[in-house]
């Protein structure tokens, strides 16, 4: 039986080995595509890692190709990845950023993980995503910064469905389709009052029932 486990356990390794992305490869294609202006095929070729990869690919590339690395990457792919970046990272491919850049990569990512990599950043840089942050989320930024860091202010999210009392569940689904791209959480949504207080819970499975 252990015999058996430990043969289980090799033959799993083995797979993990084989399963890791050769990110030293990829990144050496990806810089040949860049050269070669060869967009389209940088594209498909990223589109085959998930976002942890693609953040642990930039130890793999020259610095001089960090800025257009960055830039060619989907914005989607682009802003998960970033978060999943060290601080020192983040800072340096910031201060590459025009504002434009900046404001798009921070419209792409959730107002927690914005928090987060503002609590790493100095005070140059902080200022600097808070002056290309919306009015409304340059709000919400504050309002989370007030919390001790790693409190429950600062790890929950801002970002949810809002319903007032008489919507009705088509009216309410509707509203899910307009914004749920935009929220971090979706499964369950929250009745409020004109004044935004709570009054209930209701979840998106139990509206499709209803």
């Amino acid at each position: 039986m252990q015999e058996n486990e430990n043969r289980n356990e090799e033959v799993r390794d083995t797979h993990d080995i084989h399963d890791a992305p050769d990110l030293a490869g990829i990144a050496e294609r990806l810089r040949q595509k860049i050269d070669e202006r060869d967009f389209a095929g940088f594209r498909e070729e990223i589109g085959t890692l998930n976002p942890t990869d693609i953040a642990e690919l930039f130890d793999e590339i020259p610095d001089e190709y960090e800025g257009r690395f960055f830039r060619l990457l989907p914005k989607e792919d682009a802003a998960r990845a970033f978060v999943d970046m060290d601080s020192d990272r983040q800072k340096k491919i910031i201060n590459s950023f025009t504002d434009r850049e900046l404001a798009e990569i921070l419209d792409e990512l959730f107002l927690d993980d914005t928090v987060d990599i503002i609590e790493e950043m100095p005070a140059n840089v902080v200022k600097r995503i808070l002056r290309n942050s919306t009015p409304e989320n340059r709000n919400i930024i504050n309002q989370l910064l007030r919390y001790p860091k790693d409190s429950a202010g600062t790890i929950m999210t801002t970002e949810y469905v809002r319903f007032t009392k008489n919507m009705t569940v088509e009216q309410a689904l509707d509203h899910i389709r307009r914004v749920a791209i935009d929220k971090e959480t979706i499964y369950t949504c929250y009745v409020v009052d004109a004044q935004r207080h709570l009054i209930g819970l209701v979840t998106v499975k139990k509206l499709l029932l209803s």
